[in-house]
């Protein structure tokens, strides 16, 4: 393995711009004076994300504007929010990947694909339009590529992964035989409040002989999420096999593939030491089987108690627990949202938040059934209670093709969802079916409510992604 710890100004493509001069000035809001570092201030704003198309009109391709709401209007009916019409647009060639603070006054991207792919940004939020660039910039995709899979991780940490698969076969092209597969991980951390990459590392991931020999490799990890003692980083795996018997074909592209097969081993996650990202490790779940890279959305929590709850997220209805004393899967736990729902089809969870003493709300679809729903769970309990929301019945959500989500296609509702915020008691989460207005509803999770907020304003092809 090869680890190296390092401030971002050494990296030759790593920008630093600490100069304000290029922000426009705002007098209502302030002008362009900013605080940045950690978010020590409270709460002012729910800020709502959300997608528009790109010049093909492919639906949420095309970029990503955000629009601050303070508490009082997002909580009323009766305002009116049109991000597409008023909102600031975040730097971004495709969707933005949008992460915020713990107290949702900083925004913080990582630009996702084009000439710019790979640069770190960060805003300040000071309400409605007024998002003030710091400008304090890296470039990551010296590490993580131009389209990075990154969360934040901890309060102020950010981590950054990438991963690739290489089968090597008896000769090129079609007709060969299986000899071995290898999978390789990158991970990078960022420091969120002062932003520069404070560590950065590359190895194999450690799969056993016997089973690279079966085929398995990952091609995709995401979600990563740090312990409670921040002495171990969790990041979710998209874990695949090849048939090892089978020889290789040509796809339509004339590139050397090989046919997959079913897996045997559980659902997987990649462990690594913090913060020396060292000494990897696969665990692997004797409770399931499902996936849980996610696609956008933190899938991951760290509980009241200390355990990480862990959805098998997007397609997944299961949440798994990884223990804080063993840091492996605690198998003795096994929450399954169709059986707490008492559903008589599949059910995908495809967003959820861990809010407070074993309560969480989750956003999920159910196969057959039109639209997009939201559950309150008790993971303790094992039970959940789906909520009333006037547009459940919609059917125009954003989906994914299998190519878009890791070889799972996500069709109809959520499909590029993001972040559910949370203040206080209440989740705050903006639901538009695509091209369609919605609202913000918000759930109490003591009272166990949810009630309409503010009227979200859409239009064709676009879809409101997260609140912060």
């Amino acid at each position: 393995m090869n680890t190296n710890l390092f401030k971002s100004l050494m990296l030759g493509s790593a920008i630093i711009v600490t100069s304000l001069s290029s922000c426009e000035k705002k007098d209502d809001v302030g002008g362009d004076s900013f605080t940045s570092g950690a978010d020590v201030e409270a709460r002012q704003f729910i800020t709502l994300t959300a997608a528009f198309p790109d010049a093909e009109g492919t639906a949420g391709n095309g970029g990503t504007r955000a629009f601050a709401i303070p508490f009082a209007k997002a909580s009323d009916p009766n305002y009116e929010v049109n991000v597409f019409a008023n909102g600031y647009t975040l730097r971004s060639q495709r969707t933005a990947r949008v992460q915020g603070s713990v107290n949702g006054n900083f925004l913080y991207n990582i630009q996702y694909t084009g000439t710019d792919g790979g640069i770190f940004n960060k805003y300040q939020v000071q309400g409605g339009t007024s998002f003030v660039d710091t400008r304090q910039e890296i470039n990551t995709s010296v590490i993580l590529g131009t389209s990075p899979r990154w969360v934040l991780a901890a309060n102020g940490i950010g981590i950054g992964v990438y991963a690739a698969s290489k089968v090597e076969g008896s000769k090129e092209g079609a007709g060969a035989d299986f000899v071995n597969v290898v999978s390789t991980a990158k991970v990078a951390v960022l420091d969120l409040d002062n932003p520069e990459i404070i560590r950065q590392t590359e190895f194999v991931i450690p799969f056993s002989e016997e089973q690279t020999q079966a085929g398995y490799q990952i091609g995709r990890i995401d979600v990563p999420i740090l312990n409670a003692n921040k002495t171990k980083v969790f990041i979710g795996c998209n874990l695949t096999r090849i048939d090892p018997t089978k020889q290789s074909t040509l796809n339509t592209n004339g590139v050397q593939s090989w046919s997959t097969t079913s897996s045997t081993l559980g659902t997987a996650t990649l462990v690594l030491d913090y913060p020396t990202l060292a000494n990897p490790k696969l665990i692997f779940s004797g409770v399931s089987t499902a996936n849980n890279h996610s696609y956008r959305t933190m899938t991951q929590w760290l509980s009241t108690s200390g355990d990480v709850y862990q959805a098998t997220a997007t397609s997944g209805s299961q949440i798994l627990k990884i223990s804080k004393a063993t840091n492996t899967y605690d198998d003795s736990y096994n929450f399954d949202l169709k059986e707490a729902l008492g559903a008589s089809t599949n059910v995908a969870i495809r967003a959820w938040r861990y809010i407070k003493d074993g309560m969480a709300v989750v956003m999920y679809t159910q196969t057959g059934v039109n639209g997009g729903f939201i559950a309150l769970v008790d993971l303790n309990a094992k039970t959940a209670t789906k909520l009333a929301t006037e547009n459940q019945s919609d059917t125009g959500f954003s989906g994914l093709t299998a190519a878009q989500n890791g070889g799972v296609a996500l069709t109809g509702t959520f499909g590029q969802f993001q972040n559910i915020a949370l203040s206080g008691d209440d989740v705050y989460i903006p639901m538009t079916p695509n091209g369609t207005d919605g609202n913000i509803y918000i759930v109490n999770y003591k009272n166990k409510t949810i009630t309409k907020g503010a009227k979200l304003k859409n239009q064709s092809g676009s879809f409101y992604i997260g609140a912060y």
